[in-house]
């Protein structure tokens, strides 16, 4: 009787706990044991699909993680309950003893005793029967709630076993997943010096404006203007370089939004405070100049930003280039170049709006640790701040990794939508053109068949790669290049299987840190997937003209 009590007090405290939620996940975990079985299999099968994998593989991580918070917590609440079910083991005493004293007053030979009118004794024993009718059934339904009790405890232990080997065998997928993925990438980014010095030169011919000021140059995007050719292919690149620091298109798009000077700065740059300082900067073609003198001089960003609610972009820009200016020189000690290698100079002041900003902030400059910040600045990022170390340079305390966003971003639509720099002109382009199709930098099935194949062989033999530059220049190693049709035959010879045309390419994409993951080319030849990294680089090794991805993060578009 005891032990029946005692577990009517787990199920009472249990329900009063909140254990009525969900203890199991029995359906949760068949279908991550399938899909770790299917991503085995997918990786046996194919090893150029890693990337992705690894994408739904840290899904299924994150799932499994929250799994075992859930199962931690319905745990715990059991054993809080059993800790409270002990406090109560004296009112359990209690109520038992008062149960068999009740049992033994109330029993039908004592009723019989203690009254002699039949009608009074009928309805007695007629209460005592519903009486017992009732605790029969109150019995019964405990029975049933204390079965489905332990039932639920037995697969609680069993999930939890369960759960430890999927960990296990996530763990070892990954492993073998990422081992082989940077195996694979190194052998394919391993580029020689003179491609990374092609790479450079080709990057350069695009001139692209790396001031919000300049209305030269950079791109126009192409989407909706025909190339006179369908099935069409366009990558899209978001920002321009270099990224770090200071995104003027999105400072320019934070003032709009109401945001102060020391705000701004302080989204794009980790700094200690604004401090005064001075010195005499010293540009090159030309004399020295007061810090102020200087900063009036700087032309980096559209002086009408201040009439179209841009004020404080010109003030943070303003504080950004007097920073600059002594970090460069070491506080006046050195000269400064009056391109946008550094910043932009006229001899002129600028005026108006500009002057205001450099009045308004006069002799503010970002210190760290005593010292003038390096404050880089770009006209546009694509929606996303990167360190220094992120795209190449030494690493620095004072840059930052951040979205530049207004809100979250899950997707390119998300992106598009909410990034502070949307309206640059340079925030989405396809860069380069080619003029026998309208001016623009699409692409043809075929030619992105090829960039494929071309991939495709470097992963199977390093050693033909100086075959693989743009068929439509001079080859740069002074060997031959090989066309398309060359590059198949090449390809077929070592057992590979080339494409004569693309019908889809999808993007995968890192939102948190703005970097395409991975692309997947489909067509003729079935599917092939290729890190974003080593995509990159090969197209612009191979796509024709001076068609380029100039950035961490592109997309696709198709026509």
């Amino acid at each position: 009787m005891k032990k029946i009590f005692f577990a009517i007090f787990v199920v009472v405290f249990a329900v009063f706990l909140g254990f009525s939620g969900r203890i199991v996940f029995s359906d949760e975990l068949d279908d991550i044991t399938k899909q770790i079985n299917d991503l085995t299999t997918a990786l046996n099968q194919s090893k150029a699909a890693t990337a992705p994998l690894e994408t739904q593989l840290n899904s299924i991580k994150a799932r499994v993680s929250q799994i075992e918070v859930e199962v931690a917590t319905k745990k715990k609440d059991i054993e809080q309950g059993y800790k409270n079910l002990e406090k109560q083991q004296k009112i359990l005493n209690l109520a038992i003893r008062a149960y068999y004293i009740k049992s033994y007053y109330n029993s039908p030979i004592l009723i019989l005793l203690s009254s002699g009118e039949a009608t009074k004794i009928t309805q007695v024993l007629a209460y005592q029967k519903a009486a017992a009718d009732q605790d029969k059934q109150i019995i019964t339904s405990i029975a049933l709630t204390i079965q489905g009790l332990e039932r639920k405890k037995a697969e609680l232990e069993s999930e939890e076993s369960r759960l430890a080997v999927i960990k296990a065998d996530l763990d070892k997928i990954v492993g073998n997943a990422k081992s082989y993925q940077s195996e694979l990438s190194g052998k394919i980014a391993a580029l020689s010096a003179r491609q990374q010095q092609i790479l450079s030169q080709r990057l350069a011919s695009l001139n692209i404006p790396l001031t919000a000021y300049t209305t030269q140059g950079g791109c126009s995007s192409d989407i909706g203007k025909s190339p006179g050719f369908g099935s069409a292919f366009g990558f899209f690149t978001y920002g321009v370089p270099n990224r770090v620091g200071l995104n003027q298109y999105g400072a320019f798009g934070r003032a709009k939004s109401g945001q102060d000077y020391n705000t701004i700065l302080r989204a794009y740059y980790n700094f200690d405070g604004l401090e005064s300082r001075d010195a005499q900067i010293n540009v090159e073609g030309y004399t020295s100049y007061s810090l102020e003198e200087y900063v009036k001089r700087v032309y980096e960003v559209p002086d009408s930003w201040g009439a179209q609610g841009g004020m404080e972009a010109l003030k943070a820009q303003a504080i950004a280039a007097r920073s600059y200016a002594l970090a460069y020189t070491n506080n006046g000690s050195g000269s400064i170049c009056t391109t946008e290698s550094c910043q932009v100079f006229k001899p002129d002041p600028k005026g108006g709006n500009w002057d205001q900003a450099v009045s308004q902030t006069a002799n503010q400059v970002m210190i760290q640790g005593g010292q003038p910040i390096k404050a880089w600045f770009s006209s546009t990022h694509g929606g996303y701040i990167h360190s220094s170390s992120e795209i190449g340079w030494s690493a620095t305390s004072w840059t930052k990794s951040a979205q530049d966003t207004s809100g979250g971003v899950g997707g390119f639509g998300d992106l598009n939508n909410n990034a502070y720099d949307k309206d640059s002109p340079w925030f989405y382009c396809d860069w380069g053109s080619r003029s026998q199709y309208n001016g623009t930098a699409w692409l043809q099935s075929s030619e992105v068949a090829d960039i494929a194949n071309v991939l495709m062989l470097v992963q199977r033999d390093n050693g033909t790669k100086e075959h693989l530059y743009q068929t439509d220049k001079s080859n740069p190693a002074g060997t031959d290049t090989w066309d398309a049709e060359r590059v198949k035959q090449e390809l077929r010879a070592r057992g590979g299987s080339p494409f004569s045309s693309a019908s889809n390419v999808s993007i995968g994409a890192d939102f948190g840190g703005g970097n395409t993951n991975s692309v997947t080319i489909s067509g003729d030849a079935g599917s092939q997937t290729f890190s974003g990294s080593d995509f990159k680089a090969y197209f612009n090794l191979r796509a024709p003209a001076n068609i380029q991805i100039v950035g961490p993060l592109f997309n696709v578009e198709k026509m």
